[in-house]
């Protein structure tokens, strides 16, 4: 039997994160679990673990706190990606969410070069309470932005306010994949 050389950890509320975290462990051959199950002992089973959550308000969901019940996570080799709908090919976008990471990541594991970001989806009618009232402020306040101020996401949440939309693309693992192969191949 071969041995499992690494483990896809995931923090998701509404299921892209999960869509992504599932399908990266199918194509590498590694073990996959919700957050809420890692017992903190995942760094000394596994060589190589990645962190995956979904971007809300600038936090990363449970990433601070698998990040503080993990024993020795300097054991494994760590890789993050975030969920989210902001572009991430947009610099100021990926720049946000990488000051996020920073701050939610311990030092000697917050490589920029292991951080990867993909883009999500949102079913407005799925969404807990509190985010659609999170959702109907932003729009409120987008409504109140004179027009040539607002960015193309700005006018494209206001277009898609209400509605179901997906930019999950399970094709944009690769270079995260890429990556990890590589790091599988030193073991």
């Amino acid at each position: 039997m071969e041995q499992v050389k690494g483990l896809v950890l995931y923090g998701s509320k509404y299921g892209s994160t999960r869509r992504y975290a599932q399908e990266l462990a199918r194509q590498l051959g590694f073990d996959c679990l919700d957050h809420r199950q890692a017992t903190g002992q995942e760094a000394g089973q596994y060589p190589v673990i990645v962190y995956g959550g979904g971007l809300y308000a600038g936090g990363v969901t449970g990433l601070k706190q698998t990040c503080r019940r993990m024993e020795q996570p300097e054991r494994a080799q760590w890789f993050f990606f975030t969920v989210g709908l902001a572009d991430p090919a947009e610099a100021a976008n990926q720049a946000h969410i990488r000051q996020g990471l920073a701050e939610q990541i311990p030092v000697p594991l917050a490589r920029p070069d292991r951080f990867f970001h993909l883009r999500g989806a949102m079913d407005y009618s799925a969404l807990s309470a509190a985010h659609r009232a999170m959702m109907w402020g932003l729009v409120q306040k987008l409504k109140h932005t004179p027009a040539p101020r607002r960015t193309p996401e700005d006018e494209q949440l206001l277009a898609t306010y209400g509605q179901r939309i997906d930019f999950v693309d399970l094709t944009s693992l690769e270079p995260l994949c890429q990556a990890l192969t590589a790091a599988v191949e030193d073991f």
